[in-house]
């Protein structure tokens, strides 16, 4: 039976479906929090009051409708009522990633001309404090956490309990000004400015509108159905266009239950104890998942071992024909989805990067309804999802309701650029009308990701970037996306960086997962005092070499990897090496790593790195190390154009 959900075109804001449910269901639960152990529920009367507190006590803070006001802070109820309530009072709301540095912060909210900011504790306090010395803008910022904060005493600081006595005094004179501030908003209002994932340069700002993205959620929603008895757990972060859809706009048109974890650390413990019907996790979330998995079963006996690797063949083969293993789910996946608080799930998605299809098979295997979405925030995030019956591990399934996409100028193969539009998208960018003219031409968004629609299912198939598409001097095509998802599946690779644009041969830059390669030191007592120490020990060396060749024995001969080096650190979005959402920023790389990579196609066996590395509290540390320059294969004229060459689509 087709769920009943909440009127988009009649309450075509935010606003106005929060204070519909508020109306028709004041005392079912909207959300769960976890503090202190405990799971703190929040019925929709709750959550209309707390929003109503908020956006009169922006009102009475001087805020004017069409401004910006910012929120920042880790996935809590506060966070999403206070962009609620952004909206109630006809401004658009500005989501700043919580783990993001000052310079960030600051060019954020200087180029929005922010004037109010929303943040969550002590810690966002102190660096929008930091960022206010020299900012434009920034004139009051209101904290809900009071722990810590009593030694503050800046006059641009508001609390919580001040903000709602504010709003309070603002109510007795106004009875009715929440709800004829609400009734004021209209569909084409801009409601959100949300931040591209900025691969090669600071973020963009797009703005969509309240109508066409509530408008798109419900397309999504006739895509992946969700009821009001479901449960939701909230862990990437909210300023995420797939957060924005997931835990702020959908739960409004269908009632979804959202909660909110403890802490990032307590994810999965929590996970168990709600047992979500639905969840959207990373890709880098799901491969730490099913490496710790893997891990864990180095600690086991051998008897267990021998029980994981009966299980997971049975279920891979029983994958392979289309049904389900009775012995495999007895001795190994219904105890372990279990474990991961995966028992209830009806359906898992993955989005705003690429799995790799081993990942994908894994999960898949384990009985977890895993599947991959895409899509851009420009088009108000993910248009295209499997369906469960049809799940197609080299695709991203199947477009929306409301989703026309094509294929740019094709080549022989089919592989162009892919080109989409959604009754969501975009208005355009924020203060930056070149920018929109270059993306979008004659309504229709170019994606700049090449791909290609299969002929057999109608499934779209993304490879890579069309930028990020590689060729070797040789002549050799390639996608570096699709061969770092393959060596990420290995639960000793946390990151991977290929390389080998307009050069001889493939290389690869590679990171350690550090939690599970020191556990497999440590057991083989093995000596590491740290990072940097742990990745250039050469049983460590050994063992990648192993997961390398893994993998170059499934890739066509001119796309093996013929050397690596394991970099003395981890890629950090903080050190501007990955995005916010964890992808490899190539052009930094490149620049950076200039001399490792120089020395890797070079004939030096090492490379000497003398360099500063800083910490996010501020602190510096000096790393002085050798990196060994593994070679695996043959690099000289011969191998490196050994074979035809293979284009990137029968790669991907």
């Amino acid at each position: 039976m087709q769920p009943e959900y909440g009127d988009v075109v009649r309450h075509d804001t935010f606003p106005k479906l929060l204070l519909h449910n508020a109306g028709g269901w004041p005392g079912e639960v909207a959300m769960r929090e976890k503090e202190f152990g405990i799971w703190n529920e929040f019925t929709w009367a709750d959550y209309r009051d707390r929003v109503k507190e908020i956006a009169l006590g922006l009102i009475e803070l001087g805020v004017k409708r069409g401004e910006v006001v910012s929120f920042i802070g880790k996935n809590r109820p506060e966070m999403v009522w206070s962009e609620l309530a952004i909206h109630s009072v006809g401004c658009m709301s500005l989501g700043v990633y919580h783990d993001a540095m000052p310079q960030e912060v600051a060019y954020l909210v200087d180029y929005a001309q922010v004037r109010v900011v929303l943040a969550e504790d002590e810690e966002q306090v102190d660096k929008l404090l930091e960022v206010a010395e020299n900012s434009k803008s920034i004139e009051k910022i209101v904290y809900f956490d009071p722990r810590g904060m009593r030694k503050y005493h800046d006059p641009r600081l508001v609390s919580w309990d001040e903000l709602k006595a504010m709003a309070a005094r603002l109510e007795a004179r106004e009875p009715s000004r929440f709800a004829d501030e609400v009734a004021l908003g209209k569909a084409d209002d801009v409601a959100i400015l949300c931040t591209t994932s900025g691969t090669t340069s600071n973020p963009k700002l797009a703005m969509l509108q309240a109508g066409p993205f509530l408008g798109h959620c419900a397309a999504y929603l006739g895509a992946d159905p969700k009821l009001p008895s479901d449960n939701y757990v909230s862990v990437l972060p909210l300023p995420w266009i797939m957060e924005q859809i997931y835990a702020v706009a959908q739960p409004l048109i269908c009632r979804i239950t959202v909660n909110f974890v403890e802490e990032p650390e307590t994810m999965m413990a929590d996970l168990r104890e709600i047992g979500p019907t639905f969840v959207l996790l990373a890709p880098r979330v799901w491969e730490q998942i099913a490496a710790d998995v893997r891990a864990r079963m180095m600690d086991a006996t051998r008897f267990k071992q021998k029980m994981f690797e009966l299980g997971m063949r049975l279920g891979l083969q029983a994958l392979d024909q289309k049904r389900r293993s009775w012995l495999a789910e007895l001795i190994l996946f219904r105890p372990l989805r279990d474990r991961l608080g995966f028992t209830f799930l009806k359906s898992a998605a993955t989005g705003g990067a690429a799995l790799g299809p081993e990942t994908f098979r894994f999960f898949q295997a384990m009985g977890v309804p895993l599947r991959q979405i895409y899509g851009q925030t420009e088009l108000a995030g993910a248009y295209t999802i499997h369906q469960l019956d049809d799940v197609d591990f080299d695709t991203v399934g199947l477009p929306f309701g409301d989703t026309e996409l094509r294929i740019d100028q094709p080549d022989k193969n089919g592989v162009g650029e892919i080109v989409a539009r959604t009754s969501g998208m975009f208005l355009g960018f924020y203060r930056n009308e070149d920018a929109t003219r270059a993306d979008v031409r004659d309504g229709w968004m170019y994606t700049g990701d090449a791909g290609y629609i299969k002929k057999e299912n109608g499934h779209l198939v993304v490879i890579d970037r069309v930028k990020d598409l590689a060729t070797t001097s040789t002549g050799t095509r390639f996608s570096p996306q699709f061969i770092e998802n393959k060596l990420k599946f290995s639960p000793f690779i946390a990151e991977a960086v290929i390389l080998g644009h307009d050069r001889p041969y493939l290389a690869a830059i590679i990171c350690v997962r550090y939690s599970i390669v020191s556990k497999w030191a440590e057991q083989r007592s093995i000596a590491f005092t740290n990072y940097t120490s742990l990745s250039s020990q050469p049983e460590v060396y050994r063992l990648l070499r192993e997961e390398v060749e893994k993998v170059n024995a499934t890739l066509p001969e001119p796309q093996r990897v013929r050397k690596f080096v394991l970099l003395y650190k981890e890629l950090d979005a903080d050190d501007g090496e990955l995005t916010r959402t964890r992808k490899v920023r190539r052009n930094v790389i490149a620049e950076k790593y200039a001399d490792i990579i120089d020395a890797i196609y070079g004939d030096t066996p090492k490379v000497h790195v003398d360099t500063i590395i800083r910490f996010q509290d501020g602190t510096t540390s000096r790393i002085q190390t050798d990196l060994v320059v593994e070679k695996l294969l043959d690099t000289g004229p011969a191998a490196a154009s050994a074979g035809r060459p293979a284009s990137a689509e029968r790669a991907a």
